[in-house]
């Protein structure tokens, strides 16, 4: 057994050709990275090194588990929950499915304000959805997934130890095949009404070929990063499963020691002469602000060539505050690559070019408003927003904007995107109706971006279910948001914008804005800054309720959930009445 003192990193390079995902199977990827001697690290909270699992004992140690996970009796496509720390356990508890022929659920590892039974109300939600027939967590999740799965009745609940204590059958192995399962991922907002996404061996293989070889172009000297959660798509396919694909080493923090310590983060990249890491805008945004400038300075980030950002809109003046701060630590913002994907495209559907840093559009915003057009700004324009380009399309896939109807729209018209290739899931599990929604006969997924084209390049504006419709007028609520968050003591993910109904039908612009402010009257002063900022800048009332810090929900990958900030909303006012918008915002406990 390894000490602390006796382990020692995976190496950068590796000792066969470097193949970009060029594989029929995750476990072809495997067996292949196996005759390497790359791997996998994982880090502590204090930065220090807590486990090291080269490709090769993963291959060994997964292949050993999935004899004794068949020997369970469990039928061949049976899903097996895994609550997904960030661990060795869940890697190899993920590719024993793969031999096994069962069918990996990760689930989420977080549990945040509502407390342990709203983690077991999470949990149970999925693995009802999910039909799970077993289940594995870590101690400090096990008495969640225990509680929630008592009244599902799964067959096999434990810890990694009580499977590790079954004996190995000696039947031969029987790995998925390339058209049948790789594994069941939850999309991030759909912890209430789950929609489990199902990603067959040939989609997902499409998109780490796609990631590794035309969309990031990944080098012989490559070393991967990575905070994000394995149960989040980005965390999942981006940062397991792409590095092991293309047999590249990754380091791995815990995305709670990160958030609680986000220099850890630099720091890591700097010790390894890390390469690529991604990161939502919020990741980024969080380590500017919390680095001291004594660290910075002793980093090395000269290293870094792809910092990528994806999973939410692509903020260009928090990517380039990150850039600012760790200018002294030869940071070159050339290394931003902004990309787009989702979960029902495995991952990744387009990147912007490596090396050229973030590209933007700058158009007049009344017009996008009013009209759905991303027209260039110009001197005359009275409002200018900055849009960032996310790319082109990975080769093999089709991206089409298109209106309400179905028809495909013109250069910088803006509509919804669509996207057909070999990437795109299968169907919601057991789910036909949200599946015939989503997903055409002849493979068009409708995602409910709403975004334009430039060329080949493409913009994403927002969200469909996210829009606020005002008089006719469309505006994004994450440009009322990027407002409020310029105000002091306002940080990023601290306000949400939605509208609600009033009683004539009419609607009505509402921001929810987290504020530490107790005084009435720094309340008070808060919110009318609020409504006149907004007024002044999109011509608009708007109703404000100031809560604690914590109270605005968040999916389970950690993004802002407008949709639950609207339904706690309308649950903590049930009166309330915008006949008229009050001179005075509400200032909620």
């Amino acid at each position: 057994m390894n000490t602390l003192n006796m382990l020692k990193e995976t190496p950068t390079r590796n000792s066969i050709p470097l193949c970009r995902g060029e594989f029929a199977t995750l476990t072809e990827a495997l067996e292949y990275a196996a005759t390497g001697e790359t791997g996998t690290n994982f880090y502590s909270g204090k930065g220090e090194l807590t486990a090291v699992l080269p490709y090769a004992l993963l291959r060994d140690q997964a292949r050993s588990l999935a004899r004794k996970l068949v020997g369970l009796g469990l039928k061949r496509g049976a899903r097996f929950a895994l609550v997904a720390t960030t661990d060795p356990d869940f890697v190899r508890f993920f590719f024993a499915c793969q031999y096994a022929g069962l069918v990996p659920v990760p689930l989420p590892a977080a549990v945040h304000l509502g407390g342990s039974q709203a983690m077991v109300e999470k949990l149970r939600g999925l693995l009802r959805s999910s039909g799970a027939e077993a289940g594995m967590a870590d101690p400090s999740f096990i008495s969640f997934l225990s509680e929630a799965a008592a009244e599902l009745k799964l067959k096999h609940v434990g810890e990694a130890g009580y499977f590790d204590d079954l004996p190995e059958t000696k039947e031969p192995l029987r790995p998925f095949e390339s058209n049948e399962f790789a594994y069941l991922q939850y999309t991030s907002g759909s912890t209430r009404f789950p929609r489990g996404v199902v990603i067959t061996q040939q989609a997902v293989m499409a998109n780490l070929a796609g990631i590794t070889g035309p969309g990031l172009g990944l080098l012989d000297d490559d070393r991967c990063v990575s905070w994000l959660p394995f149960y989040h798509d980005m965390g999942l396919v981006g940062c397991l499963l792409a590095p092991l694909a293309s047999q590249r080493s990754i380091d791995y923090l815990n995305t709670r020691d990160f958030a609680m310590r986000p220099r850890l983060w630099p720091a890591l990249i700097s010790r390894n002469r890390g390469t690529i890491s991604f990161s939502p805008t919020f990741g980024y945004a969080l380590c500017a602000r919390r680095v001291r400038p004594t660290d910075v300075a002793q980093y090395d980030l000269g290293s870094w060539r792809i910092a990528g950002t994806g999973a939410e809109p692509v903020r260009p003046d928090i990517l380039e505050q990150f850039a600012e701060t760790f200018a002294p630590a030869d940071f070159d913002r050339r290394a931003f690559v902004a990309s787009y994907g989702m979960a029902e495209c495995s991952l990744a559907i387009s990147f912007a070019p490596v090396g050229k840093g973030i590209e933007t559009d700058l158009i007049d915003a009344d017009v996008l408003g009013d009209r759905a057009v991303a027209v260039p700004a110009d001197d005359a324009s009275a409002s200018v927003k900055e849009m960032v380009f996310c790319g082109s399309v990975l080769p093999g896939h089709e991206l089409e904007v298109r209106n309400e109807q179905g028809k495909p729209l013109a250069e910088r018209r803006c509509g919804i995107l669509h996207v057909r290739g070999p990437s795109v899931m299968s169907g919601y599990l057991n789910a036909p109706q949200a599946t015939r929604e989503a997903l055409s006969a002849d493979g068009w997924l409708n995602t409910g971006d709403i975004g334009y084209m430039v060329g080949d390049k493409v913009v994403i504006t927002g969200r469909e279910k996210d829009m606020i419709i005002i008089n006719g007028r469309n505006i994004w609520p994450q440009d009322m948001e990027a407002v409020v968050e310029e105000l002091p003591k306002i940080r990023p993910r601290d306000a949400a914008a939605f509208s609600v109904p009033g009683p004539q039908a009419e609607e009505t612009v509402v921001l929810v804005v987290q504020s530490r402010n107790t005084a009435a009257l720094e309340r008070d002063q808060l919110i009318e800054e609020i409504r006149r900022r907004v007024h002044q800048e999109f011509g608009i009332d708007c109703f404000v309720e100031i809560v604690p810090p914590h109270t605005l929900p968040q999916t389970s990958s950690g993004k802002l959930s407008r949709s639950a900030a609207r339904r706690d909303f309308l649950q903590r006012n049930e009166d309330f009445s915008s006949s008229s918008v009050p001179s005075a915002g509400q200032a909620g406990g």
